[in-house]
Protein backbone atom coordinates (compact mmCIF):
# COMPACT_ATOMS: atom_id res chain seq x y z
CA UNK A 1 0.00 0.00 0.00
CA UNK A 2 1.17 3.09 -0.45
CA UNK A 3 1.12 6.34 0.81
CA UNK A 4 0.64 8.39 -2.06
CA UNK A 5 -2.65 10.46 -1.27
CA UNK A 6 -5.34 10.39 -4.07
CA UNK A 7 -5.94 14.00 -4.00
CA UNK A 8 -3.41 16.28 -4.46
CA UNK A 9 -2.77 18.42 -1.27
CA UNK A 10 -5.07 22.15 -1.15
CA UNK A 11 -7.81 19.71 -3.86
CA UNK A 12 -11.41 18.52 -2.76
CA UNK A 13 -12.60 15.41 -4.24
CA UNK A 14 -14.23 17.46 -7.45
CA UNK A 15 -12.42 19.63 -8.93
CA UNK A 16 -14.53 22.14 -12.09
CA UNK A 17 -12.28 21.88 -15.15
CA UNK A 18 -13.43 24.96 -17.83
CA UNK A 19 -12.40 24.96 -21.21
CA UNK A 20 -12.07 28.61 -22.99
CA UNK A 21 -11.91 29.83 -26.31
CA UNK A 22 -8.84 32.13 -24.61
CA UNK A 23 -7.97 30.99 -21.33
CA UNK A 24 -5.26 33.16 -21.14
CA UNK A 25 -8.41 36.42 -21.10
CA UNK A 26 -10.63 33.58 -19.22
CA UNK A 27 -7.51 33.57 -15.80
CA UNK A 28 -7.14 37.64 -16.11
CA UNK A 29 -10.70 38.07 -16.04
CA UNK A 30 -11.66 35.89 -12.90
CA UNK A 31 -8.50 37.23 -11.29
CA UNK A 32 -9.84 40.59 -12.11
CA UNK A 33 -13.72 39.94 -10.84
CA UNK A 34 -13.50 37.07 -8.35
CA UNK A 35 -9.74 37.76 -6.92
CA UNK A 36 -8.84 34.34 -8.59
CA UNK A 37 -4.86 33.64 -7.86
CA UNK A 38 -3.19 31.22 -10.54
CA UNK A 39 -0.38 28.95 -9.28
CA UNK A 40 0.19 26.89 -12.52
CA UNK A 41 0.31 27.36 -16.12
CA UNK A 42 1.51 24.65 -18.44
CA UNK A 43 1.55 26.71 -22.08
CA UNK A 44 1.02 25.27 -25.54
CA UNK A 45 3.96 25.17 -27.39
CA UNK A 46 2.74 24.44 -30.47
CA UNK A 47 -0.20 27.06 -30.36
CA UNK A 48 0.97 29.70 -27.48
CA UNK A 49 -2.18 29.11 -25.87
CA UNK A 50 -2.49 27.53 -22.78
CA UNK A 51 -2.58 23.56 -22.26
CA UNK A 52 -3.49 23.46 -18.73
CA UNK A 53 -3.89 25.96 -15.68
CA UNK A 54 -4.86 26.07 -12.35
CA UNK A 55 -5.89 29.07 -10.21
CA UNK A 56 -7.78 29.48 -6.73
CA UNK A 57 -10.43 30.99 -5.57
CA UNK A 58 -11.11 31.25 -1.65
CA UNK A 59 -10.45 27.71 -0.63
CA UNK A 60 -11.31 26.05 -4.11
CA UNK A 61 -8.84 25.44 -7.19
CA UNK A 62 -10.07 25.58 -10.59
CA UNK A 63 -8.77 24.33 -13.76
CA UNK A 64 -8.96 25.88 -17.16
CA UNK A 65 -7.40 25.13 -21.07
CA UNK A 66 -8.34 26.40 -24.24
CA UNK A 67 -10.22 24.67 -26.59
CA UNK A 68 -9.27 21.37 -27.88
CA UNK A 69 -11.90 20.08 -30.51
CA UNK A 70 -10.18 16.94 -31.43
CA UNK A 71 -10.39 15.91 -27.60
CA UNK A 72 -13.96 16.85 -27.19
CA UNK A 73 -12.61 19.80 -25.01
CA UNK A 74 -14.99 22.82 -26.61
CA UNK A 75 -15.86 26.21 -24.89
CA UNK A 76 -19.80 26.70 -23.65
CA UNK A 77 -21.71 29.25 -25.66
CA UNK A 78 -22.93 31.83 -23.63
CA UNK A 79 -25.38 30.63 -20.63
CA UNK A 80 -25.03 26.97 -21.80
CA UNK A 81 -21.90 26.32 -19.89
CA UNK A 82 -22.16 24.99 -16.03
CA UNK A 83 -22.84 27.68 -13.37
CA UNK A 84 -20.74 28.05 -10.47
CA UNK A 85 -20.95 29.72 -6.41
CA UNK A 86 -19.03 31.72 -5.09
CA UNK A 87 -19.67 32.12 -1.24
CA UNK A 88 -17.85 35.18 0.24
CA UNK A 89 -17.99 37.58 2.95
CA UNK A 90 -19.81 40.19 0.95
CA UNK A 91 -21.79 39.93 -1.91
CA UNK A 92 -22.76 43.61 -2.92
CA UNK A 93 -19.04 44.10 -2.71
CA UNK A 94 -18.33 41.11 -4.91
CA UNK A 95 -20.95 41.57 -6.97
CA UNK A 96 -19.60 45.21 -7.74
CA UNK A 97 -16.12 43.78 -8.19
CA UNK A 98 -17.41 41.49 -10.98
CA UNK A 99 -19.31 43.92 -12.65
CA UNK A 100 -16.64 46.16 -12.92
CA UNK A 101 -14.58 43.46 -14.32
CA UNK A 102 -16.79 42.99 -17.37
CA UNK A 103 -19.29 40.34 -16.24
CA UNK A 104 -22.67 40.81 -16.73
CA UNK A 105 -26.07 40.74 -14.41
CA UNK A 106 -28.00 38.12 -14.78
CA UNK A 107 -29.68 39.34 -11.26
CA UNK A 108 -28.55 41.58 -8.49
CA UNK A 109 -27.84 41.24 -4.89
CA UNK A 110 -31.06 40.01 -3.37
CA UNK A 111 -32.09 38.23 -0.06
CA UNK A 112 -33.00 34.44 -0.75
CA UNK A 113 -35.97 32.38 1.33
CA UNK A 114 -32.75 29.60 1.74
CA UNK A 115 -30.41 32.33 3.83
CA UNK A 116 -28.05 33.63 1.08
CA UNK A 117 -27.85 37.01 0.04
CA UNK A 118 -27.46 35.98 -3.43
CA UNK A 119 -26.11 37.74 -7.25
CA UNK A 120 -25.83 35.70 -10.71
CA UNK A 121 -23.34 37.02 -13.06
CA UNK A 122 -22.11 36.00 -16.44
CA UNK A 123 -18.56 35.88 -17.82
CA UNK A 124 -17.56 36.98 -21.21
CA UNK A 125 -16.57 33.14 -21.33
CA UNK A 126 -19.94 31.36 -21.55
CA UNK A 127 -20.14 30.55 -17.72
CA UNK A 128 -22.53 31.77 -15.37
CA UNK A 129 -21.28 32.86 -11.46
CA UNK A 130 -22.99 33.34 -8.39
CA UNK A 131 -21.92 35.09 -5.44
CA UNK A 132 -23.42 34.40 -1.77
CA UNK A 133 -23.33 35.28 1.53
CA UNK A 134 -24.93 33.40 4.63
CA UNK A 135 -27.21 36.05 6.27
CA UNK A 136 -29.51 34.24 8.20
CA UNK A 137 -30.40 30.64 8.97
CA UNK A 138 -33.88 29.14 8.13
CA UNK A 139 -35.64 26.35 9.40
CA UNK A 140 -36.92 23.79 6.42
CA UNK A 141 -40.05 24.81 7.41
CA UNK A 142 -39.21 27.86 6.45
CA UNK A 143 -37.50 27.35 3.39
CA UNK A 144 -40.40 25.08 2.45
CA UNK A 145 -42.76 28.26 2.91
CA UNK A 146 -40.44 30.43 1.05
CA UNK A 147 -40.43 28.02 -1.98
CA UNK A 148 -44.08 28.16 -2.17
CA UNK A 149 -43.70 31.89 -3.01
CA UNK A 150 -40.36 31.07 -5.56
CA UNK A 151 -40.28 32.91 -8.42
CA UNK A 152 -43.96 34.19 -7.79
Amino acid sequence: MSDFAHIPEGYHSVTPSLTSKNADASLKFYAAAFGAVEHFRLPDEKTGGVAHAEFRIGNSIMMISDEYPDYGAVAPEISKGGSFMIYVPDCDAAFEQAVAAGATVVSPPTDQFWGDRLASLADPFGYRWSVAQKVSSPTPEEMAEGMKNFGA
